[in-house]
């Protein structure tokens, strides 16, 4: 077995970074124990992820430490610890010498240094160490046998994660802290001197002693304050260097686990109020353990089964502010789904299941589930009665089949979490809770088994299934209260979750629910079509290749493409074979035939496969239409995508696309209402950049690409032709996506240079937006994010990457994010102002579809009027922006005719 290593946690960091990220928690006698449950929590999972036989704890001692005598103004700028937080370091300790921690903490000292010395000495004895921190200073110990990783964030760094994160390697660390200073402990460096240029220098000079010595060489502003700053730097590097050979009292072989003091423990935590904590100590009973031990086993988890518990739990829900709420249901499938049971939860660590169809040999009586569902209709109807829970959309869709349109969804954590960092992969209850709470739920397979053996959670017995469904409801309550806080300190993020993500989930329940009328004896016959169309094709390939194959084969026409015809290899797969891949194609077809009809052909059969064919199938029998489902927390700029079907890419720019769109049509003695932001990214840019000549433009209500062609090119605007119109699209849209000079080049046909010198002419005329690009790209190196007009923020980790390929493209990302996430912004705006006119106004007009820049109404042909001033109203009012927001709106029976 790989020896354990050696664990030591800089508790000194921790405790301040638990205090300012989690939720103002208090003890049943109203002390604050926040950063207890944090630190808690994390040395928890520490423990469970490495299963060390020595670790330490080491905190900051009180009074001077040696950097104080060396530097009198040291952390001088530092608030006093808060009252808050300082009461809470005692408990702290006690709690950890409970669970039998060692607890290191080293007068004159910091723990940094502590952490240092005993790191170095076990390495030198030839053992792993593990340093558990957020600080950076600490990364100049990693080595070979030295890993950083910080729990609160879940990275790791070694060697490699050093150089990818800071730009130089661990044993420049030094050097790099001494040059830019630290603004919290008070560390002068080089004023103006940031990681770029820190890197900058000690790649050229190698190290510290060499950046002073070509101090001469630096030019500009930062010179000079290098060359200010040369008496200072050799303290500042003394202050960031870490003392590694104290000489302790301890060794690591002494930092030895303990068994611990349960009694002292189970104290501790009733006295701290971590309910779930302490009933995991409780002992073992003759009962079957729950499916996964992982889990709270210990938490207060009940079967409601019969009226005096309902009723009971009916009066709690009743008198709690806010409380957690969960269905089990038949299907994913939000239009066959039916109830199964309920789940809800009032504080953490207590929640109860109500079964109400399960249906195994020798289930146990269950409260009739209509009988139960009309009791709480009232409560699940109330707009006063707030509840909270995870994906509640789906929730809401699935009671209207019972009869409850469910109101008061006043959380939802999804998308808290979500609007809190958007450009996490996954936003589900079970990856939230391992990254935010340390807890594994128990999960769907460990109740109702795998693969073709799984049963219906009708068919999972209720011991069973009641601790599954609580634990949804309780560890949904237990993230609210982790994420609700840190929405509250930023503004702008509150802002996004409460007028926008959250007053859009009943709109987008709403929109799922009605669905669209789909004909689908139209797309049958238009399968029919395509699939002739194909054999054509088919035929066509055949001949010009001069032998058959197959179209849908990557190898196949791999080897007709490079080995027989012998076209350029323009690019190779992962895995060194010649790329048939869309854009090579596109590119290939310059030179030959056969790829242009393998483009048609591949297009054809998209078509086919993902529409022709799958949307018949899609009908719901009941309703005669097809159901999408609208996808919030998926997008990083906030746009809404949609799935089962997915109605965002059906093709608008061909023949075939539109066909299919005639497929969608209204209802009998209906029209279909399409109403599209025109230009809706270009105005967001005139409006961000400032720049004049491009307000100026739209505030004349120009065709803005022929505005910029007669600028770009200087021509007047009626004599710009279609070739220029069209270069200068695509430079409008393609500066937006971050497009370079050879990108254009290469749409446009063109020479490099040329394109060079399209662009070069753009920026003289729009110098507002080269200005907003290069301010957009500094204010992302520096703060790591970007922010739409609204206040949504996009997180860019690799903004500042080492790596040029990758930091260009968050780059490029931090110029498009604003712009497209302002515009889902604004768009979210108008499909709230829009359903609330149809729920006060105009119920029988439908808001069914909306796809990129545009919303889709079905409406009564009596009032097409009406619904079409009052769209346009509500969509060109979503903001205000210093150039004016332009709607079209077109009608017609179906989609395609309403464009």
């Amino acid at each position: 077995m790989k020896p354990s290593p050696l664990v030591l946690v800089d508790g000194s960091s921790y405790l301040y970074r638990a205090f300012h990220a989690l939720p103002e928690l208090t003890s049943p006698s109203g002390a604050p124990t926040g950063a207890v449950y944090g630190v808690a929590n994390m040395l928890r999972r520490l423990l469970k992820d490495y299963q060390p036989s020595h670790l330490a704890v080491v905190f900051d001692a009180k009074g001077r430490t040696f950097r104080d005598d060396l530097y009198p103004e040291y952390k001088a700028h530092r608030p006093p610890m808060p009252e808050d937080l300082a009461a809470q370091i005692e408990p702290l300790h006690s709690l950890l010498r409970a669970m039998g921690l060692p607890i290191l903490v080293e007068e004159g000292v910091e723990a940094d240094d502590v952490i240092g010395a005993l790191a170095r000495q076990a390495a030198r004895r030839g053992e792993q160490v593990v340093i558990s921190s957020g600080d950076k200073d600490l990364a100049q110990l990693v080595d070979d046998r030295i890993t950083l990783i910080n729990t609160m964030s879940g990275s790791v760094l070694d060697r490699t994660g050093v150089i990818e994160k800071f730009g130089v390697p661990p044993e420049r660390i030094i050097d790099y802290l001494a040059l830019i200073g630290d603004s919290v402990d008070n560390v002068p460096g080089v004023e103006k001197c940031g990681p770029k240029t820190a890197v900058k220098w000690l790649t050229a000079y190698d190290d510290l002693d060499g950046v002073m010595a070509h101090a001469d060489e630096i030019g500009g502003k930062v010179g000079e304050n290098l060359r200010r700053a040369l008496d200072d730097l050799p303290r500042s590097r003394e202050l960031v260097t870490l003392r590694t050979e104290l000489d302790l009292d301890y060794r690591p072989e002494a930092l030895a686990l303990q068994a611990g003091d349960t009694q002292a423990l189970r104290t501790q935590l009733a006295d701290l109020g971590f309910t779930t904590w302490l009933r995991e100590l409780e002992p073992a009973t003759d009962e079957p353990a729950p499916a996964d031990p992982t889990a709270a086993s210990g938490a207060d988890y009940e079967a409601v089964l019969d009226e005096a518990a309902l009723t009971r739990w009916l009066e709690r829900l009743e008198a709690a502010e806010l409380f957690a709420f969960d269905t089990e249901t038949t299907s994913l499938d939000y239009m066959q789904a039916r109830v199964v049971g309920l789940s809800f939860a009032v504080e953490p660590g207590e929640a109860a299941y109500v079964p109400l169809a399960h249906d195994y040999p020798g289930v146990p009586d269950q409260l009739d589930r209509e009988a139960v569902l009309a009791r709480l209709k009232p409560l699940l109807e109330d707009p006063s009665r707030a509840k909270v829970g995870h994906h509640l959309k789906y929730d809401r869709n699935v009671l209207l089949h019972h009869g409850i349109a469910l109101d008061g969804i006043r959380h939802d954590t999804m998308l808290e979490s979500y609007v809190l960092d958007s450009t996490a992969t996954r936003h589900d209850l079970d990856t939230l809770c391992e990254a935010h709470l340390g807890h594994r739920n128990i999960a769907y397979e460990d109740v109702a088994g795998k693969g073709a053996k799984q049963i219906p959670f009708s068919a999972v017995a209720i011991d069973d299934a009641t601790p599954y469904a609580a634990e949804d409801a309780d560890m949904t309550l237990s993230l609210h209260r982790v994420f609700w806080p840190r929405l509250s300190q930023t503004e702008g993020q509150r802002r996004v979750y409460e007028e926008i993500e959250m007053p859009l989930v009943p709109v987008l329940s709403r929109m799922e629910w009605h669905g669209v009328r789909v004909d689908a004896n139209r797309l049958r016959a238009q399968s029919a079509e395509l699939a002739a169309e194909m054999s054509r094709l088919e035929r066509q390939a055949r001949e010009i290749a001069g032998s058959a194959f197959n179209l849908g084969s990557p190898k196949q026409i791999q080897e007709i493409l490079y080995d027989q015809l012998k076209l350029p290899v323009i690019r190779k797969t992962p895995k060194g074979q010649p790329s048939t891949a869309e854009d090579v194609l596109e590119e290939l077809a310059t030179q030959h035939e056969l790829p242009r009809v393998i483009l048609e052909h591949r297009t054809l059969s998209k078509l086919k496969s993902t529409y022709t064919d799958r949307l018949p199938e899609r009908v719901d029998p009941d309703t005669g239409r097809v159901h999408t489902s609208y996808h919030q927390a998926v997008a990083s700029t906030g746009r809404l995508s949609s799935s089962d079907p997915n109605l965002q890419n059906i093709p608008v720019r061909t023949e075939a696309g539109r066909r299919i769109r005639q497929a969608f049509v209204a209802s009998p003695g209906h029209i279909l209402l399409a109403a599209d932001y025109s230009q809706i990214e270009l105005r967001i840019m005139a409006h961000l950049s400032g720049d004049e000549g491009l307000r100026r433009a739209f505030a004349a209500g120009q065709d803005i690409h022929r505005a910029t062609a007669a600028e770009v090119f200087g021509v007047a605007p009626e004599a710009v032709e279609a070739d220029q119109r069209r270069a200068a699209k695509a430079i409008n849209f393609g500066l937006i996506y971050g497009m370079s000079a050879f990108g254009l080049a290469k749409q446009l046909g063109i020479g490099r240079n040329e394109a060079q010198a399209y662009v070069d002419r753009y920026f003289e005329r729009y110098p507002g937006v080269r200005e907003y690009m290069e301010s957009t790209r500094r204010q992302a190196a520096d703060l790591g994010y970007v922010e739409t007009l609204f206040g949504r923020r996009l997180y860019l980790p690799e903004i500042n990457s080492r790596n040029g390929q990758r930091r260009a493209q968050a780059e490029r990302v931090a110029i498009n994010a604003p712009m497209q996430g302002t515009a889902a912004d604004i768009i979210k705006h108008a499909m709230i102002a829009v359903d609330g006119w149809i729920q006060r106004e105009a119920p029988a007009v439908k808001l069914i579809m909306q796809v990129h820049d545009e919303l889709v109404l079905e409406v009564p042909e009596a009032q097409a009027d009406t619904a079409r001033e009052a769209l346009r109203t509500h969509m060109e009012s979503a903001a205000e922006l210093d150039v004016a927001l332009v709607v079209d709106i077109g009608s017609g029976l179906d989609w395609d005719a309403a464009h």
